[in-house]
């Protein structure tokens, strides 16, 4: 028992380092990304020795210690209690949901095997739904708490635009339970093993099963990191910055990576369910298999190919999210609730009569 909660300690340790770490290079990727798009030069000021990294140093150097060294203002009239537990609120729940994210197969060290997972859970794809969704009382609470108008607004339209698209992520989640027939998402990544048939060497990856639950999933997942074009709750050029307006400091950082760690949630759900979580197309546990040819590998091997294929994959999503950020414009508050309510939900719901109708087919 003593081990089982030691090995569970230390996955969940670094875990949580890694997407922390990720999440502050996504900053940078974004900064100095939406710098050479819009043909500037980005953050290059801050340097160790003359040496400013290519504005790394700036990101996540300079500016995590400008955060941490400023002071905590809190707005007259605000809930100090409140103004405090929001960006927590918000911040918390997305660390969480990476406990059942897969990122390995199984780890094998003499007689112990190790499962690539914090937590495992015959329920896994619940428990993320509702991390997920706690999330969004610490934006209400923020905008509530500072007694602003304009972050009440933003408070405001990030709870609508959480139950919007809400119901559409679910659904495409749904489509993907009765294709794989389970909830466990370990399970789901290993069922995506080998190719989809005899005569169609493709890799049996969600993507080829639920193209339109994929699409689905995107989109909503987007809308529920409000970003671009979802960013209604903060909305710059309306609401200054929406929700976080009175929040400064370490409070201000918070809600800030909170951000960047939903991309990388968004991201390794869609590489979970529809892009083979860690699977390598023809990799086994005791290596390749191309055709009537095996070539055997060393389980750490194989191992390590697994755990760079799941990341590959997931900044690959993370670097298109970003690239969506600087790149489509805002919707209107009218054209998302359409699009939710009109647009993905009708369709997601058509997914599942349409999958169910297959697998009743097909089965049947």
């Amino acid at each position: 028992m003593a081990l089982d909660i030691g090995i569970a300690a230390i996955k969940a340790l670094v875990v949580l380092l890694m997407v922390l770490q990720l999440a502050g290079v996504l900053g940078w990727i974004e900064r100095k990304g939406s710098a050479l798009i819009q043909d500037r030069i980005g953050a290059n000021r801050a340097n160790v020795f003359g040496f400013a990294g290519a504005g790394l140093v700036n990101t996540l150097m300079a500016d995590p210690l400008k955060f941490i060294t400023k002071e905590d203002v809190v707005p007259a009239g605000a809930d100090h209690l409140l103004h405090l537990l929001a960006p927590c609120v918000n911040l918390f729940p997305a660390l969480v949901a990476f406990a059942v994210i897969p990122f390995g197969d199984v780890l094998k060290i003499g007689d112990l095997e190790i499962n690539l997972q914090v937590a495992r859970l015959d329920v896994g794809v619940l428990y993320v739904l509702a991390a997920a969704s706690l999330g969004v009382y610490g934006v209400v609470l923020g905008g509530w708490a500072s007694n602003d108008r304009w972050s009440l607004l933003g408070g405001i339209r990030g709870s609508a635009q959480m139950i919007s698209y809400e119901l559409a992520m679910g659904l495409a989640i749904v489509s993907m339970v009765m294709t794989y027939g389970t909830l466990d998402l370990q399970t789901m990544a290993r069922a995506q093993g080998g190719t989809l048939a005899s005569w169609l060497p493709l890799p049996a990856w969600g993507i080829f099963y639920q193209p339109v639950a994929f699409l689905i999933f995107l989109c909503a997942g987007i809308a529920e990191s409000k970003r671009v074009p979802f960013d209604l709750p903060e909305a710059e050029s309306e609401l200054v910055s929406g929700y976080f307006t009175e929040y400064s400091g370490v409070k201000h950082l918070m809600f800030f990576m909170t951000d960047f760690v939903e991309v990388i949630i968004v991201s390794g759900l869609v590489t979970t369910l529809f892009f083979g979580g860690w699977q390598v197309p023809g990799l086994a546990r005791d290596g390749f298999h191309l055709g009537a040819a095996t070539i055997p590998l060393p389980h750490l091997v194989v191992v390590l190919l697994q755990l760079i294929a799941f990341t590959v994959k997931v900044v690959v999503f993370c670097w298109l999210q970003i690239m969506i950020r600087w790149t489509v414009p805002r919707f209107r508050y009218d054209q998302l609730m359409r699009l939710g309510w009109k647009g993905l939900l009708p369709l997601a719901l058509a997914n599942v009569v349409a999958t169910a109708a297959v697998l009743l087919a097909v089965q049947g």
